[in-house]
């Protein structure tokens, strides 16, 4: 990995500590919707909300929380009419803060490239679309921290350790520093992650008419696209801070 400082090349190997600003530190907050191991689950979404101080985001979710004594996990799938004004504070918020990007990648599980590149083994899958995105994910000269959504495997995969080494050896380079996992009950940033990735499986869903409609998961779903400025995002989207990705091909 290569810097410039004062127009001269620097090695990684070279940096000192006063090179730390040739540095971009970014913190990654990962989730899924959908299933891999579900067959009546069409689509799975994976979603990843990079920002390099979430502390601003996370202290106006927690300031909201104290304000509205409001101190339930915000999932998707229990979007209702009781929580879903403060789902609809933390959408704002995401469009508030500054130096923020959300990437996300939404495959059909009949599609031609899932079958071949991903379906022989749900576990190995995981890894392999958590890899695809990061890939996406990942700018020049950035070092990445990724914070992952629990989820239970058996007691012989190592996602932290297989997605660290797989990317850093991909990439030639310190890429990622850390991978760790956590409850998303006690991660605000990884519900705000789920909120998203929700809202684009759903409307996917909706537009195949793979779900009848809830009203408030259509409520908040078209909250996000009014806020992104698209009626719809079977298509994916993209603009200068988000990369939605939805793989076209749905195995018909």
């Amino acid at each position: 990995m290569v810097f410039f400082k004062n127009n001269k090349e620097i090695k990684t190997e070279d940096l000192k500590l006063s090179d730390f600003d040739q540095i971009w530190t970014k913190f990654c907050f990962l989730d899924e919707s959908g299933s891999l191991s579900n067959s009546i689950e069409p689509y799975f979404t994976i979603g990843i909300l990079k920002m390099s101080t979430p502390y601003y985001l996370q202290s106006k979710i927690l300031y909201e929380r104290s304000k509205k004594n409001f101190h339930d996990e915000i999932k998707f799938n229990k979007i209702s009419g009781k929580n879903i004004d403060f789902a609809k504070f933390i959408i704002d918020c995401v469009f508030n803060v500054r130096s923020l990007n959300f990437y996300s990648y939404t495959t059909h599980k009949k599609s031609k490239y899932f079958l071949q590149n991903f379906s022989t083994d749900i576990w190995s899958a995981y890894e392999k679309i958590t890899l695809k995105l990061l890939d996406v994910t990942l700018a020049e000269k950035e070092v990445i921290i990724l914070i992952a959504d629990h989820i239970t495997t058996p007691k012989d995969i190592q996602f932290e350790v297989n997605i660290k080494k797989n990317f850093n050896m991909s990439k030639k380079r310190l890429a990622i520093s850390g991978v760790c996992r956590f409850d998303s009950k006690s991660n605000d940033l990884l519900q705000v992650v789920d909120l998203i990735i929700g809202c684009i499986n759903y409307d996917v869903k909706l537009q195949n008419k793979l779900v009848t409609g809830d009203k408030h998961k259509i409520e908040i779903s078209n909250y996000l696209k009014a806020k992104l400025g698209t009626v719809t995002l079977e298509n994916g989207f993209k603009n200068y801070n988000f990369n939605i990705f939805v793989e076209q091909d749905k195995g018909k």
